[in-house]
């Protein structure tokens, strides 16, 4: 929920701990209780005190900023920053921390992050053993016959060395339907209960774009992948009306808390729209939402695209669609096959001519394209029919000058076609913290020559594509601190890079502050009122505890999220960080 000002009587705000008075010039101006200002526009927040970066090449960085009615009123020296201040002026003293652009989620599921608080969250299982023994206590607490559903298992560090399956599950639940879905939310393993449930036997034949795993004896695993997951998912029953709008609230405040300003929403039922903008008008979201739908509902948003509601906090202008399957499933399209599973190389979910008819009725309609690919044929093939539909479709039959369609995921590009991202105007939506994950398997899966392509976000730089940067949360932690430190590091939370993992392709620091700031900015066609700390945008921030522009890469990790602001106000804000104690 966004928290109403709390005004300070142009006392300190401090992020040091109660009784550390502040130090600096302008803080002891604040504490002195100023004059009301000279200015003819009085401000009513202020930050100082810190290290203020702006991602604007033009002024890196400040020593202050001013906001008025959700806008950047002034950014530059704290000087001239105090002739801002009024009686009614939060003053916000750094202390320390450090302050950027807000950052932006440009790949996140909200409802998702929210679900995961209310389900069982298997992200940090360490085995099968580990498994199901909390699925034993989960089935202990489930009525009888209740369908147990799971999410966020991934297999690559398991001393088994194997995907879970149906027998594993079978020991603890005979009875009741087990649904666990991997990290990466392309494959789910199921119970021999979900399975029955699902009409999934030795006779069932996977799909197109799907695979369904059969034992030696050519009975069913439990594991099901991609397009073939659809029986046995539809036993989870969807959260509706008040329950599913709680569920998106609080998956928005859970990302405010880590730091994020914004999300750019992947895979959202159309129905879910007026929804979230219903949250919005109720002061009820905590982050600035970008609405990327599912493909049903193209028609309804091609009759009022761009969709705008509650002043910019919820944008609808774009659709989701798929290419491919996951690397960790082996459901990415290869062009050549897994080196770890030469039988097959992966899969293909989007069809050419309905694909590309769709491009081309998105290119007339002025509606973004925010495409699923992961594999070098998934991208190869997106690149191609991108191509193919703007041959179709002159320029000056185009909605928009720029279409500015993206590419979400990005992971795995032949070197043949990096040059035709920019060339297409494609954007590289890719998740850093995807590589530092995959590294323990992708070199198994493609080999050391497909690494050349493999999450190669300063490659693509260099060949001029326009990046951004998200987390893909539910299948990652959706946490700014682990994205910042994957983009700069490249590599895993201990530290570990792997052999040869290409660390060339890690970015700069100023480069990776752009990635989740004025990047995702341009990403949803807002360059000119969000991304960076310019006079007139949007009053969106971001406050860690410490900089993460100089700290060791280790210690990136380590910061607190300490503020989030919303067009000047604050969505969240640590509870231990900021103490108003004045005469302390």
């Amino acid at each position: 929920m966004r928290l109403s000002f709390w005004l300070a009587s142009a006392a300190a705000i401090s992020l040091a701990a109660c009784g550390q008075a502040p130090t600096d010039t302008a803080s002891d101006a604040a504490v002195n209780t100023p004059q009301a200002s000279a200015s003819a526009t009085v401000g009513d927040m202020i930050f100082w005190g810190g290290e203020i970066y702006t991602a604007d090449d033009d002024q890196p960085m400040v020593e202050a900023v001013v906001t008025r009615d959700g806008r950047i009123l002034y950014a530059g020296d704290e000087a001239q920053a105090q002739s801002y201040l009024g009686e009614q002026t939060r003053i916000v003293d750094l202390n320390g921390g450090a302050m950027y652009p807000g950052f932006t989620d440009s790949h996140v599921h909200v409802l998702g992050v929210g679900s995961r608080e209310r389900t069982l969250n298997l992200d940090s299982v360490t085995s099968i053993e580990d498994l199901v023994a909390r699925v034993a206590a989960s089935v202990g607490e489930a009525d009888s016959g209740a369908v147990v559903f799971g999410r966020g298992w991934i297999e690559t560090h398991w001393p088994e060395g194997r995907f879970p399956n149906r027998d594993d599950l079978d020991t603890v639940s005979p009875d009741n339907p087990v649904i666990l879905v991997r990290a990466d939310g392309h494959a789910l393993v199921a119970n021999s209960a979900a399975l029955e449930a699902g009409g999934i036997t030795r006779d069932s034949i996977a799909p197109e774009g799907g695979e369904i795993l059969f034992d030696e004896a050519g009975e069913p695993t439990g594991m099901l992948i991609d397009t073939a997951m659809y029986p046995v998912s539809q036993l989870v029953s969807a959260p509706t009306g008040a329950e599913r709008a709680d569920i998106y609230a609080e998956g928005s405040q859970r990302l405010a808390s880590l730091g994020w300003a914004g999300a750019h929403d992947m895979s959202v039922p159309y129905a879910d729209v007026e929804m979230i903008e219903g949250l919005a008008e109720a002061d009820r979201l905590s982050t600035r939402v970008y609405v990327s739908i599912n493909p049903g509902g193209f028609a309804e948003l091609a009759r009022e695209v761009p969709r705008i509601a509650d002043d910019g906090m919820v944008i609808t202008r774009a659709v989701k669609l798929y290419m491919d399957g996951a690397l960790g499933s082996r459901g990415a399209a290869l062009l050549s096959p897994y080196s770890d599973r030469p039988e097959t190389s992966g899969l293909n979910i989007a069809e050419p001519d309905e694909t590309v008819g769709v491009f081309i009725e998105a290119l007339r309609n002025g509606i973004q394209m925010n495409v699923h690919a992961i594999g070098d044929r998934g991208n190869r093939l997106l690149l191609d029919w991108v191509e193919e539909a703007q041959a179709q479709v002159p320029a000056d039959e185009r909605a928009l000058p720029e279409h500015r369609w993206r590419d979400e995921h990005t992971q795995i590009v032949h070197p043949d076609d990096f040059a035709r991202f920019a060339e297409l105007g494609v954007i590289a939506s890719m998740q850093p913290s995807h590589a530092i994950g995959d590294l323990h398997f992708a070199p198994a899966r493609l080999g050391e020559d497909r690494l050349d392509g493999a999450y190669a976000w300063q490659t693509l730089l260099d060949h001029g594509a326009h990046l951004t940067g998200g987390s893909d949360a539910p299948v990652e932690q959706g946490d700014p601190r682990i994205e910042f430190y994957a983009a700069v590091a490249r590599a895993d939370l201990s530290g570990f890079q792997g052999e040869n993992w290409r660390p060339d392709e890690a970015l700069s620091r100023d480069d990776a502050l752009k990635l989740f700031t004025l990047w995702p900015a341009y990403a949803s066609f807002r360059e000119d009122e969000l991304g960076s700390i310019e006079e007139g945008k949007r009053a969106d921030f971001t406050i860690f505890s410490g900089d993460i522009m100089t700290i060791e890469h280790a210690d990136i990790l380590t910061v607190t999220p300490w503020m989030t602001v919303v067009d000047g106000e604050v969505t969240w804000e640590h509870p231990n960080s900021f103490h108003h104690c004045p005469g302390c």
